[in-house]
Formats: structure tokens, sequence, C-alpha cells
């Protein structure tokens, strides 16, 4: 890989690096916490690597949760990367053995990163989607496991520190809100957002949210991509 994508990706991530890496250290206090060291902290990361479910994971670590019932909440928790995925099913696949690696890795943040990238033309998109991906993963690890590490010394209150992601996807937003013309996608997914808050409560109103949001931007599609199109030529 040349370290003109190299230093590309990281540029990129490095709004998803300090909110990785704080939220990973709240992961691993709490993992410590509940017994685990270090070492669970990075195979964790490493093998999982599920954000929000690796917290939900520690209280299934300690809860006594049947198998069952670990899997239907998994999936109602990670059900919203099915769309995710959706939009990438061709990208992934010309890539080959790395297109598994690109569906593992997935996050909401990294999804985030490579719907909003206009890539330099001299860089080859496979490599920075690639590169992206691993360096957003790697960011998680190294939290995850410093976060543990330091919480086997010393106590730590992580009162207020998962607004990280949120002050993330703030940054995220507005740069890709700057990066088009086309606003729509953006409003669509706001009004969808919001509409399913107010009507299914905090608890389950992603996954309406987002399933709302795709039928309307395919109802839009040809608007969208008209103001695409008036972006290119001017």
């Amino acid at each position: 890989m040349k370290r003109e994508t190299l230093k590309y990706a990281f540029i990129q991530t490095l709004p998803v690096l300090f909110g990785y890496v704080f939220m990973g250290m709240a992961f691993g206090i709490l993992l410590e916490k509940a017994g685990y060291n270090f070492i669970w902290a990075f195979f964790i990361s490493l093998i999982i690597y599920a954000g929000s479910m690796q917290f939900v994971l520690i209280s299934m670590l300690g809860g006594g949760m049947g198998l069952l019932s670990m899997i239907v909440l998994t999936l109602s928790v990670q059900s919203r990367h099915i769309f995710y995925g959706l939009s990438f099913i061709e990208k992934f696949k010309a890539m080959g053995k790395w297109g598994w690696y690109m569906i593992f890795s997935l996050t909401d943040e990294t999804y985030s990163l490579l719907c909003g990238m206009n890539i330099p033309k001299e860089l080859n998109q496979k490599q920075v989607f690639l590169a992206v991906a691993a360096l957003d993963q790697s960011y998680w690890i190294i939290g995850c496991t410093l976060g543990a590490v330091i919480g086997s010394f010393i106590g730590f209150d992580t009162t207020g520190i998962d607004f990280a992601m949120t002050a993330l996807f703030v940054v995220i937003f507005i740069e890709q809100w700057y990066s088009y013309q086309s606003h729509l996608p953006a409003l669509v997914g706001m009004v969808c957002g919001v509409a399913s808050l107010v009507i299914f409560g905090a608890g389950a109103f992603i996954l309406p949210a987002l399933i709302a949001s795709v039928c309307l931007l395919l109802v839009f599609k040809n608007s969208i991509k008209q103001g695409e199109n008036q972006e290119v030529c001017q």
C-alpha cells in the first residue's frame, strides 16, 4: 500500500481516532472492572469489534444470559448494519478477499467516512477503503486495550465520556454537509430520525428510521443524482 494512501486515510480518520480511543478506553475500563483483563479487551476488539454491542457484552458475560438470547439481542442492536452493507455490495465484491474484511469492519463511523470521502483520482479507491477500515479498527483496539490496562491500576469515572461519539458524528455530519451540494439525503435522514424518535422512543427508533430513510431516498433517487451531476458540472 502506498504511503500517499495511508497518509490520506489517516487524515480522514482523525475524528474517528479521538472518538474511538476515548470510547475504547471506557469499554476497557468497564471490562476490567467486570473482572476481565487487557488480554480479553484486545481479543474482543480484534475479533468481535462491535462498538456499542461490546458494552452490552460486559453485562452478558456476568449475567448468565443464554446463547439464543445473546444472538437475538445482538441482531437487534446491530441490525442497522444490514442497510450499511447494501450500499457497498458491489464495491466490496470488487475488492476480492478483502471484501470480507470490509464487511466485518463496517462500523457506523467507518460507513460515514466511506460515504463522505472525495478520494483523489490518483489514489486507488479500494486501497483507501481498506486503509480507512483497518485504521479505524486499530484505533478501537488501542483504546480498549489501553483502557483495560489503565483500569487495572487506577479508578476512573467514565461519566460523560460517551459524548465523544456524539461529537464525532456531529463533526462527520458537518463535513459531509459542506462537501455535497445536495443536502436532500441529510435532510431526509434528520426528518426520519426525529420522527422515529418521537413515535418509537429512544430505545427503538434506529431501525425504523433507517427503513424510512432508505425508502424515501429511493423515491428521491433521481433528484439526488441530478444534484450530484450539477455539482460535477460546476
